[in-house]
């Protein structure tokens, strides 16, 4: 089948599966999917279960589809991604965007592990995404163009939207959760950057770096989904502090955020 083929057949396996169409979709990183559990009637479709279709293989990453419903909005939520540094291609990571532009999806919350380039955050921050850099050698719009998903050249000048930013950083400072804002910027993994890599990407304006979520932001942003991003941070990046970077260290202070996190979940799903 045709990468074309293979989406639509996935997205007419799940939509069989489900009693409505899903207006947001969320992506859950390191540490972060269990947000997912809190969904009211779900319906947990593993990636296992859906024909041809690519299988998560990291720590953290459990690997399904979840539908249910949160604040009043029906929603799907990728429990686990696909990432680069696994072997899977650009566009073969972005799956999961394209079926949920068929499903349905019309606005996109994207959110990963990150590390912490600027000097004013601390493990534990969460930033909401302003912009990023694409540092990973590759785009996942790169190919033959499949027109029944968007132009052949997208614009992604205000893709992290900077008034839905603004309207959640103040219904945040209500609530008491307080927010970082920058800019992510995507390294290839899988190892941690090196010192100097972080070095450089503080010099061209990065605050935190990552593995992920980039590709997913373009493809969204070709389908005509909006997008927001949430950065978990999670340590200082490599030669902030001097001190060795490990998987577990990202998985620890995912979980000493969890209540934060979700509750700004559920703030951003009230108000979407």
């Amino acid at each position: 089948m045709t990468l074309s083929q293979r989406i639509h057949a996935a997205a007419d396996f799940l939509s069989a599966r489900i009693p409505e169409r899903p207006s947001i979709g969320l992506i859950l990183g390191s540490g972060l999917g269990d947000y997912a559990d809190t969904l009211s009637d779900r319906i947990v479709i593993p990636f296992s279960d859906i024909p041809d279709f690519p299988q998560a293989t990291v720590e953290g990453h459990v690997g399904a589809f979840v539908f249910g419903s949160c604040q009043g909005k029906y929603v799907v939520a990728l429990q686990g991604r696909l990432h680069y540094y696994e072997g899977h291609s650009m566009q073969e990571l972005t799956l999961p965007v394209r079926i949920m532009a068929l499903l349905g999806v019309k606005q996109l919350v994207l959110t990963n592990a990150a590390g912490g380039v600027n000097y004013n955050f601390r493990p534990g921050d969460l930033m909401l995404i302003t912009d990023h850099i694409n540092y990973s050698g590759a785009n996942p719009l790169i190919g033959v163009n499949m027109p029944e998903f968007g132009p052949r050249f997208p614009d992604v000048t205000d893709l992290y939207s900077k008034a839905l930013r603004e309207k959640i950083r103040l219904e945040a400072a209500r609530q008491g959760i307080v927010l970082q804002q920058g800019v992510y910027m995507m390294f290839s993994g899988p190892n941690y950057e090196t010192p100097a890599e972080v070095r450089m990407a503080r010099i061209v304006g990065a605050d935190a770096v990552g593995m992920s979520t980039v590709p997913e932001a373009l493809v969204a942003a070709q389908c005509g989904i909006g997008v927001l991003g949430i950065s978990c941070i999670t340590n200082m990046a490599a030669g902030v502090t001097g001190e060795k970077l490990s998987h577990q260290e990202v998985m620890d202070i995912a979980a000493q955020v969890h209540d934060t996190f979700h509750s700004l979940v559920d703030l951003i799903l009230a108000l979407l």
